[in-house]
């Protein structure tokens, strides 16, 4: 079942300089159970796509779509009250940095059982105090959290990162949602515990079905535990498809280059070679180029790069660039 099909989303910021395209008519789906990839440098779009998504984009900015459907319905057309409602009982996200998104003046027991909704417990009215309860030491046992008891009477600032992170997909899950987006959920976390929560959430998908959208900047993770990954330069969308027939034969420069500059992914790499990395850095939203955004760090941009290049298929590859990489080693 196709839960979230999103076509050519752009989205807008009015500024004194005049309107900023930030994200250019990206297309983005998602099937119940799936779990997607979203990569890209720092600046490329990534968050502002989940924050579009969940709705929680402020007035300044400006969301359009030829389509935006959760589960067949227009998330465009329905009142700001009906979108809140779709969004509380479906979608979950969890946020970059934890300990800023958690309430400091609470501790994290009360926060936790806030997340619970009354229609999960069945009990009397009496009852419900202790069910919430319950319910909430559950599922902290269920991301890796056992001294439930200490960790509960504590407030954000008392715990690690990493801890915070996990008490964030515990109020996550809490509502079973069919959609959890988490965006770059190990920024600042140690390797070990990173390996944790990519295996957690890894866990969700496949005991639960829940269809899982995993924003990161790092390559490597993402292709480890997604089924299909999307890539995105500087608010567009260059190439979609499987993540094993991607890592195989990308066709677009810019997921090519993210590739060899991965050293896992180099398996014939010698020794204290350089890795791979493409010149000039990702331009600011002010002073993007025209036409394909990457065409003044590709190494293969010509003339016809100032035109913006249409997202093309082949099979259920998807790519966006005049000179993809299959047609030029072909040639």
């Amino acid at each position: 079942m196709l839960l979230l099909d999103i076509k050519n989303l752009t989205i807008e910021l009015e500024t004194p300089e005049g309107l900023i395209r930030a994200v250019d008519r990206v297309s983005l789906s998602l099937r119940e159970g799936e779990t997607r990839g979203l990569v890209g440098e720092s600046g490329s779009g990534k968050s502002l796509i989940a924050k579009a998504i969940v709705g929680v984009l402020n007035r300044r900015w400006q969301v359009t779509a030829d389509r935006f459907n959760w589960m067949g319905q227009d998330m465009l057309r329905v009142t700001a009250e009906q979108r809140r409602q779709i969004i509380g009982r479906d979608i979950a996200m969890i946020y970059q940095e934890p300990s800023r998104s958690l309430d400091p003046t609470a501790e994290i027991g009360e926060q936790l059982e806030e997340a619970i909704p009354s229609h999960l417990l069945t009990g009397s009215w009496w009852q419900k105090p202790f069910l919430r309860r319950k319910r909430a030491i559950a599922l902290l046992h269920k991301v890796g959290i056992r001294d439930h008891k200490s960790i509960m009477q504590s407030y954000p600032y008392q715990l690690s990162e990493g801890i915070c992170q996990k008490v964030m997909i515990a109020m996550a899950i809490a509502k079973n949602p069919k959609l959890l987006i988490a965006d770059e959920p190990t920024t600042a976390l140690e390797s070990t515990t990173q390996a944790q929560l990519f295996r957690l959430l890894a866990s969700f998908n496949q005991l639960k079905g829940m269809a899982v959208l995993l924003i990161s900047h790092e390559l490597e993770s993402v292709a480890r535990y997604t089924q299909h990954i999307s890539v995105l330069y500087c608010g567009q969308l260059v190439e979609s498809g499987e993540t094993s027939q991607i890592l195989k034969h990308p066709f677009h420069p810019y997921t090519n280059a993210l590739i060899k500059s991965v050293p896992e992914f180099q398996s014939n790499l010698a020794h204290k070679t350089p890795l791979y990395a493409l010149p000039g850095s990702i331009p600011t939203l002010q002073h993007v180029p025209i036409g394909c955004r990457l065409g003044p760090r590709c190494p293969n941009a010509r003339k016809e790069c100032v035109k913006t290049p249409v997202l093309e298929r082949l099979q259920n590859h998807y790519y966006s660039c005049h000179f993809p990489l299959k047609k030029r080693d072909e040639s």
